[in-house]
């Protein structure tokens, strides 16, 4: 112990300096996973929706997205997005370069349209999971399909979608590491800075990791209660 301290402290990783750039690294990374996972879901609700339509010129669209966002890798989106966008001629002239100009916004496009392919995804399957009877009950009351859908079958799915949408928003966290590849200083990011300034590789990882650590159990926390509270009438009595 007095050897990680003294090694510590010569290295001086830990300054108020390298601690508020590990600050401006986390603000960074929650600021790009709340987004990006608030605007997929948003996004993610009607495409289900549409997913689960029998008429296959509304599922089929849907379906390409998905199946290209989630057979693709999300670095190679992020680069196509990020670099690829800038080849196009006249974009630079476009109202639109106010959004490209800076990393942090295809960033967030990319992480946006990755996460609402899967988010769309588990809610397609819980929509479909929705037992008939439920339906049939519903159809009995007299409700339309625009009203079943709202009061019958999305609450629902959505309790059921809550353990798999769970480990989508840990996925999501993790994956905001690439990030750092394109000048966005997230955690990830600020561990490399402080790396090669100090070359202190362990420290400065080790400590990221412990906060990707707390930010995911913390998640895992949340939705655990979330899940017990919406959930509660499945526990036995």
């Amino acid at each position: 112990m007095d050897f990680i301290l003294a090694l510590l402290e010569q290295n001086k990783i830990f300054t108020p300096t390298t601690l508020a750039h590990y600050w401006d690294g986390l603000v960074n990374t929650v600021q790009l996973v709340f987004l990006s996972l608030l605007i997929g879901v948003m996004l993610a609700v009607p495409l289900a929706i549409m997913r689960t339509s029998k008429k296959p010129w509304i599922n089929w669209p849907v379906w390409c997205f998905t199946y290209v966002f989630r057979g693709t890798p999300l670095l190679i989106q992020l680069y196509m997005i990020y670099y690829g966008v800038t080849l196009i001629n006249g974009i630079q002239d476009s109202i639109f370069w106010v959004i490209f100009e800076r990393a942090f916004y295809p960033c967030l496009i990319a992480f946006t349209l990755n996460t609402a392919a899967y988010t769309t995804e588990i809610f397609r399957g819980a929509i479909e999971a929705t037992p008939r009877g439920e339906i049939e009950a519903a159809k009995a009351y007299g409700m339309s399909a625009a009203k079943r859908m709202r009061r019958i079958i999305l609450p629902s799915a959505f309790r059921r979608a809550i353990p798999a949408y769970s480990n989508e928003v840990v996925f999501m966290l993790h994956s905001s590491a690439i990030a750092s590849t394109v000048t966005i200083i997230d955690l990830t990011g600020a561990a490399r800075d402080i790396y090669a300034r100090f070359y202190a590789p362990f420290q400065a990882y080790i400590f990221v990791a412990l906060i990707y650590l707390c930010l995911t159990f913390t998640i895992f926390y949340v939705f655990k209660q979330l899940e017990k509270r919406l959930l509660a009438h499945l526990r036995p009595r």
